[in-house]
């Protein structure tokens, strides 16, 4: 369908002019040190200590061969592989850094909730997913609505600030999860910050799309779903060392889950198993209780690090979102039957 219906304008070239416009230097630059800081960060604190050399070697790695990467895109590389002139506008500079922030928050509150759910409230993993409705499923339909009021109105700064506002104070309503915590509490609790995290998703973009020039706009858009993915990827690692300090600082508290402390603040999924293996008493419940507080400092992370971005929407100029676009290989024109006829009168 799509083959036969879009029709588009290319811009002719031989096979091995194109292969000699890609940034093989760049591309290998980037993947590879990219790789190299994101596998420590996934295996730090769960295969080795975040202190181990496995841990810190590839994280510098990666960190110096960004670097790298930076100075190469600008000084040496002919045709770069991501266009430094996207950030050329403080819009789009506070927009990505805005992404980086959506993805860490959104991935990490989804990631340990499900956890709570499991490990705190003994839900099982299907009951656990669906615990996770009242944001899961407000997300989505928040982002069309918001998308087709932005368009409608061609204003896109509203929906960033309430966005933000409505994030921060959902994420920081999960501070009140506990052991006790009733249902109906944690549902609507989950809805604030549902509502306010699909306010972003089309908000940002148009930020985005808006910032950038026509020559730049499919740059843009993909490196907006990159520093997103960027901040999925590393939300849970971040989420994951604070749950571990004060997972370890919890059980030390108490005489019989002490000793134990280390190993039971390593992994905060595989603790779940250990929960539910756990003969009824007070060491599983004074367990569950560590596991719920251990889980508040990860709520009050995002929720610092939701604000910030909150604060920063201020930077965010109101671009018009009404103008042409211009592209030398947009939609081709295929002339209908009368149009072919006038066509032909006009040449006669």
């Amino acid at each position: 369908m799509v083959w036969y219906f879009l029709r588009l304008k290319f811009r002719p070239s031989s096979f091995m002019a194109k292969l000699q416009r890609v940034d093989w230097i760049g591309t290998f630059l980037f993947i590879g040190s990219l790789t190299s800081f994101l596998i420590p960060v996934t295996w730090g604190g769960v295969m080795y200590p975040w202190d181990s050399w496995r841990t810190l070697t590839p994280l510098l790695i990666g960190v110096v061969g960004l670097a790298g990467f930076t100075a190469f895109e600008i000084y040496v590389a002919p045709e770069p592989l991501i266009r430094l002139s996207i950030f050329q506008t403080t819009t789009a500079k506070v927009a990505y850094f805005q992404t980086v922030i959506h993805g860490l928050c959104l991935w990490c509150g989804l990631y340990y909730q499900p956890l709570y759910f499991e490990a705190v409230k003994g839900y099982t993993p299907i009951l656990s997913g669906v615990a996770l409705f009242p944001m899961t499923f407000t997300v989505a339909p928040t982002a069309v609505v918001v998308g087709f009021l932005i368009t409608k109105t061609g204003k896109y700064r509203w929906a960033i600030t309430a966005g933000w506002a409505l994030t921060t104070l959902g994420l920081g309503l999960l501070i009140l999860f506990d052991a006790k915590t009733k249902t109906v509490s944690w549902i609507f609790i989950m809805l604030v910050a549902g509502f306010g995290l699909g306010m972003l998703f089309p908000s940002m973009a148009f930020a985005v799309q808006a910032a950038s020039t026509n020559a730049d706009l499919a740059f843009a858009v993909a490196m907006f779903s990159f520093f997103r993915a960027f901040g999925q990827s590393i939300g849970v690692a971040i989420g994951g060392v604070t749950f571990q300090n004060e997972m370890k600082k919890k059980l030390m508290k108490y005489p019989a889950l002490a000793p134990m402390a280390s190993t039971y603040a390593k992994d905060a999924a595989g603790l779940v198993q250990i929960i539910k293996s756990m003969a009824d008493g007070p060491d599983k419940e004074n367990l569950k209780t560590a596991y719920a507080d251990s889980l508040k400092p990860v709520w009050l992370l995002i929720c610092v690090l939701s604000g910030v971005a909150l604060a920063t929407s201020v930077l965010i100029k109101a671009y018009d979102l009404d103008r042409a676009l211009e592209t030398e290989q947009g939609f081709k024109h295929v002339r209908t039957r009368d149009e072919e006829k006038e066509g032909v009168k006009t040449e006669q």
